[in-house]
């Protein structure tokens, strides 16, 4: 699949608007819950392996909902974050996690070398190129490139409820997280906070580093509550409400000139 192809899928990820010139690049590590035939069912419940464990509910309709908002390239992984979390590095024990949160993975205990690799070679690696190739892409068209990724999260964590409802993450380059959340008054209605309910010490910034802080690129990783997405209505009403603080600040990096290396 060539990334100017549009809703083409493919083995490890998926591009939508390829050819978008807007000034951002939105990706979703875990936009999928699928799994592949030749990794059986992981030894997973079929309630569990459509669970958030499995993938970010309601990410995905939200990341094309603002990619088409802002006429951006969105690249999604197809396959779940239990096969290869594509937000993690292979040498990350959560890249292929044998445990996430009170739900156990029996297909990823004692996995060999090989088995590992196998799984860096066909998940990871393919939408990690794809990610590399659509930036040098843009790069050369002269194209503004600030770096979105979509994320959401449980309202309850090992029973403890969040209230954060909005998190903005970033990692050592706070341009972006900085300006969205110099726009938080603009949702008056909602908990918007800087680096919950994650943040870098807790290894979820590898798509920032890599793709964002590598090109020198603005970036920024937007996690929603996922009990805020459980209908299309929701989906379409939370993208509208993180256009509104993403557009402004955009527009104050461009002002800058800071939505590109």
């Amino acid at each position: 699949m060539t990334l100017s192809d549009s809703h083409a899928p493919c083995a490890a990820y998926e591009v939508f608007n390829g050819g978008g010139r807007g000034e951002a690049l939105i990706l979703c590590e875990h936009a999928s819950h699928h799994i592949p035939d030749r990794y059986g069912d992981l030894g997973l419940v079929g309630a569990d392996r459509q669970s958030h464990a499995a993938w970010d509910p309601g990410a995905l309709a939200v990341a094309k909902a603002l990619s088409d908002a802002l006429d951006a390239p969105l690249i999604a992984s197809c396959i779940s974050r239990l096969v290869y979390d594509c937000n993690r590095p292979p040498e990350a024990a959560s890249a292929m996690p044998e445990k996430s949160e009170l739900i156990e993975v029996p297909g990823n205990v004692a996995l060999t070398d090989a088995q590992r690799a196998e799984r860096v070679d066909t998940v990871y690696q393919p939408f990690i190129t794809a990610v590399d190739q659509m930036i040098d892409r843009r790069k050369a068209a002269g194209l503004q490139t600030a770096l979105i990724t979509i994320h959401t999260f449980t309202p309850v964590y090992y029973g403890t409820p969040r209230a954060v409802e909005i998190g903005i993450l970033h990692d050592s380059d706070t341009r972006l997280a900085d300006a969205m959340l110099a726009q938080a008054s603009a949702l008056p209605q909602r908990q918007v906070d800087r680096n919950e309910p994650y943040g870098p010490e807790d290894g979820v910034t590898h798509s920032l580093q890599i793709h964002g802080l590598e090109n020198g690129l603005p970036n920024v990783m937007i996690e929603v509550r996922n009990d805020l997405l459980r209908t299309p209505q929701q989906e379409t009403q939370m993208a509208d409400e993180l256009l509104a603080l993403l557009r402004p600040a955009l527009a104050a990096l461009k002002a800058e000139g800071g939505t590109s290396a």
